[in-house]
């Protein structure tokens, strides 16, 4: 395995950390393996730009005119990821291994973590965090597919996947072990570990009992499903609709 080569092609986005085929998403453990080596091979040097000084191993990417991507300072995305065209990135941040797809905002104080993978038409709301999974190099990272958005202060954990234009309410936490419960039925569904296509998600509470007595639990709710109507209607429409804040 050629490792500088192997992250100069996640750089260009000729290589991803994970892609779907046939349907599910498949990782790429060979490209995992050679962001580990990387972080190995690397020593800690300073890094300048403009007034600011960093001390890191990873360096910056650049070219963004060339591009086509806007960078407003001080985010910062990390050389081994990759930034399609039409992105925006305000105060941000993106770890190497993460590819992020064609007119995605990642807003401020928004971070998308190692190998992530963001589709293409993504709102990523001010501060959401997108967690970073490099290992096992086997273990599938965090992929928001296209056109969902993703609302403020939410996060996205342990290789779950948010569906193609689904919607998270502010403050949602997906995780791969609390289970996302659709409530939109006569009885609750369980989902772990995705949130269904064209869902709606907002944070909710489960009972459960204890020792000590009974206390709730955040679990995320899907509480409607977006349809043709909405596709047709601005974003704040559709969250006006479902009484959702961003």
């Amino acid at each position: 395995m050629d490792v500088e080569a192997t992250i100069a092609a996640l750089d260009r986005g000729e290589v991803r950390v994970a892609e779907k085929v046939d349907g599910d998403w498949r990782v790429n453990e060979e490209a995992k393996a050679a962001i580990l080596e990387y972080f190995r091979m690397r020593k800690v040097e300073p890094i300048e730009v403009g007034p600011f000084e960093y001390l890191d191993k990873i360096p910056l990417k650049h070219d963004h005119a060339e591009r086509g991507v806007r960078v407003v300072p001080p985010a910062t995305a990390r050389y081994g990821s990759f930034l399609s065209p039409g992105v925006i990135l305000m105060p941000s941040y993106v770890n190497i291994g993460a590819w992020v797809g064609a007119n995605t905002m990642v807003d401020t104080w928004a971070t998308v973590g190692s190998c992530a993978q963001i589709g293409a038409d993504v709102h990523l709301a001010g501060g959401v965090g997108i967690g970073g999974v490099l290992e096992p190099v086997n273990a599938r990272p965090v992929i928001v597919e296209d056109g969902a958005f993703i609302g403020s202060r939410s996060i996205v954990t342990e290789g779950c996947i948010v569906g193609e234009q689904a919607i998270l309410g502010a403050g949602v936490v997906i995780t791969a072990s609390v289970p996302i419960i659709d409530v939109t039925g006569s009885e609750p569904v369980e989902h772990r570990g995705a949130v269904p296509p064209r869902a709606v998600v907002v944070p909710g509470v489960r009972q459960r009992e204890f020792p000590a007595g009974g206390y709730g639990l955040p679990t995320p709710l899907i509480v409607g499903w977006r349809d043709e109507s909405h596709d047709r209607m601005s974003l704040n429409d559709v969250l006006r609709e479902f009484e959702i804040g961003t």
